[in-house]
């Protein structure tokens, strides 16, 4: 339709006009499909780098010398707080001395990593974009 009226008014002038707009947008169609074909592949490469990753923790894990380390870090921990809250504020019978030193640091470090670890992982991921 534009070209027929471009023809009528203007002739070539008019007519190179609207086609260099068309080319315009046929160049900006052009980068928004770039744009879209390259965010999907990203995103596919995600999903087979997480399918990856999830395939070394599986053939990591399945063995039991490997499976067993963080289990046996947090054991000692848990068994700690279960004596403090169980046994010495529910049924009163005792009392614990705290945690201090290096010991409080690295209970808190190992609790955080057994309980907190994804979480920590997806907070890393939003600051590093």
């Amino acid at each position: 339709m534009w070209t027929w009226l471009a023809s009528l008014i203007g002739g070539p002038i008019i007519s190179g006009l609207i086609n260099a707009y068309k080319a315009r947008l046929e160049a900006a169609n052009t980068q928004d499909r770039i744009a879209a074909d390259l965010a999907a592949k990203e995103i596919e490469a995600e999903i087979a780098a997480r399918a990856q990753a999830s395939a070394i923790i599986i053939a990591e894990q399945g063995r039991w010398y490997t499976a067993i380390i963080r289990p046996l870090l947090a054991f000692p921990i848990i068994v700690y707080f279960w004596k403090v809250i169980v046994w010495d504020k529910v049924l009163g019978w005792g009392s614990t001395d705290p945690l201090n030193g290096m010991i409080a640091d690295w209970a808190g470090m190992i609790l955080t990593a057994y309980v907190g670890g994804r979480s920590i992982e997806k907070v890393a991921r939003i600051f590093k974009r």
